[in-house]
């Protein structure tokens, strides 16, 4: 018998595998683990106390530098929560562009995921496809926005501005152009033995186990809850549009996987729908040179490609809001994180970790 002892083994917070800046202490017993605690917090930047001392339309590029790789949809939840407030109309060309934007960014976020996960896991070509597919969206954005990463697209009331001259059309040749490099996604990953068997069984957790921890996203959809905001509780325009909630029943790395997978080719049908729908109009309602939201309090909650994300305001009708709050789902994802790799081989680590979709601007705000 091999006789071991206890070690302390630090993982970040400076690792590629970590997705940012996020650091693990394990207690490993040669290679079990038998404790996993998660350290966060190097990348807090205050965002929601700063916003205290903010006007609205200042604190839309904060939320950009949340979940940098959803930036449309953070985005989208702060300027939802004011129009709330205000109980505003969006023009509907406004809020086609805003679904049009959100959903090419749900597929961009999917397509980082997914490449740097097979990274994690050994694998070097998918990563270098992912991000082929991935910069044609970034330039369709920033063609729209003017920016990269941080878009800073939507207003309070509508978008920033209109799509240029054959934008809608380059969106509309994107689509089965996604859908052809997805196939082939599936034809060199999905179903290949080595992935199968790398990725079956690790990490698994059940619906109960999902629902206590209050996880959101393809990390609750992957337990079989066919649960997403946009059909559920529709917002914006999503009742307008004909897609699926893929869900897999087996709670398992390969289940979240799956779940994303099929979720581009979900965004891609909004997309596609969306596109054939919107009509010429106003990008943006009468909205006062100063927002002031009257007094009280507003809580709203969207899908976004890590799960739900919320934003809670408290105003007592000043151009700053009094108290502003978001539940940002990769901070909630995170917490099941010590009970999955308690027991756990330490090769499973980077595979249940990256299986959940983290991002670390998000978990620490």
């Amino acid at each position: 018998m091999i006789r071991t002892e206890e070690m302390l083994l630090n993982v970040g917070p400076q690792h590629p595998s970590t997705h940012g800046v996020f650091r693990i202490v394990l207690k490993i017993d040669g290679e079990v683990i038998k404790e996993a605690k998660p350290v966060i917090g190097y990348l807090h930047r205050g965002t929601e106390k700063i916003a205290e001392n903010l006007q609205y339309t200042q604190i839309i590029p904060y939320t950009d530098r949340m979940d940098y790789l959803a930036a449309m949809t953070n985005n989208y939840i702060l300027c939802h929560a004011v129009e709330t407030m205000m109980a505003m109309d969006i023009p509907e060309r406004a809020d086609y562009l805003r679904v049009i934007v959100m959903e090419l960014g749900r597929v961009a976020s999917h397509l980082v995921w997914f490449g740097t996960y097979l990274l994690d896991i050994g694998a070097m070509s998918p990563f270098l496809y992912a991000f082929r597919e991935r910069e044609v969206i970034i330039n369709l954005l920033t063609e729209i926005s003017g920016g990269r990463l941080t878009f800073n697209y939507m207003r309070v009331g509508g978008v920033k501005w209109d799509a240029p001259e054959g934008w809608l059309e380059k969106v509309r040749e994107f689509v089965p152009y996604m859908r052809e490099q997805l196939a082939g996604y599936h034809d060199l990953v999905t179903g290949n033995e080595i992935f199968m068997a790398r990725m079956k069984g690790v990490g698994a957790y059940s619906k109960q186990k999902a629902l206590a921890y209050s996880l959101s996203g393809a990390n609750l959809r992957c337990t079989g809850v066919q649960w997403d905001l946009r059909k559920n509780e529709p917002y914006s325009l999503y009742d307008r549009f004909q897609f699926e909630v893929p869900s897999f029943p087996e709670g398992d790395a390969l289940a979240r996987y799956n779940c994303r997978m099929a979720e581009i080719e979900e965004a891609l049908k909004i997309v596609e729908q969306a596109v054939a729908q919107i009509a010429d109009g106003p990008i943006m309602a009468k909205v006062p040179r100063i927002i002031k939201p009257p007094a009280g309090e507003t809580y709203v909650r969207i899908e976004s490609p890590r799960g739900e994300i919320g934003c809670y305001i408290a105003s007592k009708g000043k151009k700053e809001p009094y108290r502003l709050k978001f539940r940002r789902p990769s901070f909630y994802n995170l917490q099941i994180l010590p009970e999955l790799l308690e027991g756990e081989n330490i090769s499973n680590l980077i595979a249940i970790l990256g299986g959940i979709d983290i991002v670390l601007g998000e978990v620490d705000g």
